[in-house]
């Protein structure tokens, strides 16, 4: 419904504005969608996050996370339900962990932050970033940039999460990391049916 919405949008937009070509009906499209397909998902993460008494940690995670997952990709689900689904586990499942599992001896937290670090540089350097069939990275200088952008972002979570005296903000990165490794893996994007955008790409060339 949103989707046929956001197009028919995009056709009205396209029929009272002169000199739009296929290219910018698609960078119309995509900001339309943007606009009404995401920004709800973001309002209802952030009512079920007050509703659940941990609005203000779900604020905090969302931005300090945001440009980690920009950076890095991941996968996407099929439906708005499926993504919104996807986007509360990435948001508020580490916030739920890091509140009730009470880990208050520092060194765990320290050894987990290297641990967590170590595999991220791995999975960054491998994967990332993951696109995806809708948005594909296929030009290679964009995907060096992203990819530098994500060791960057990754770095700057984990001094966050050491020096931060809150140890829930701590934890919930870590958690957070973690959960949005594991969007970019392989085996993530088979369970869930996508397809990077260079397999596409790749297919349409033949």
């Amino acid at each position: 419904m949103i989707d046929k919405f956001c197009d028919f949008l995009t056709s009205k937009i396209k029929e009272n504005v002169e000199n739009i070509d296929e290219e910018k009906e698609l960078i119309i499209n995509f900001g339309v969608k943007l606009i009404f397909g995401e920004l709800p998902k973001i309002v209802i993460l952030f009512i079920i996050g007050f509703t659940l008494q941990i609005g203000w940690y779900t604020l905090i995670l969302f931005f300090l996370l945001a440009p980690y997952r920009s950076f890095t990709g991941g996968f996407h689900l099929k439906t708005h339900l499926g993504c919104m689904f996807t986007t509360c586990i990435l948001y508020l499942v580490p916030i739920l962990l890091a509140k009730f599992i009470d880990i208050p001896q520092n060194y765990i937290m320290y050894i987990s932050v290297i641990l967590i670090g170590i595999l991220s540089i791995i999975l960054i350097t491998k994967y990332a970033p993951a696109d995806t069939e809708n948005i594909p990275i296929l030009s290679k200088k964009e995907r060096k940039s992203k990819k530098v952008k994500a060791y960057i972002a990754l770095i700057v979570l984990l001094v966050i999460s050491v020096l931060i005296l809150d140890k829930i903000i701590s934890w919930m990165l870590i958690y957070g990391i973690f959960l949005q490794n594991l969007t970019i893996l392989p085996i993530s994007y088979k369970l869930t049916k996508n397809k990077h955008g260079y397999e596409v790409y790749a297919e349409e060339s033949f």
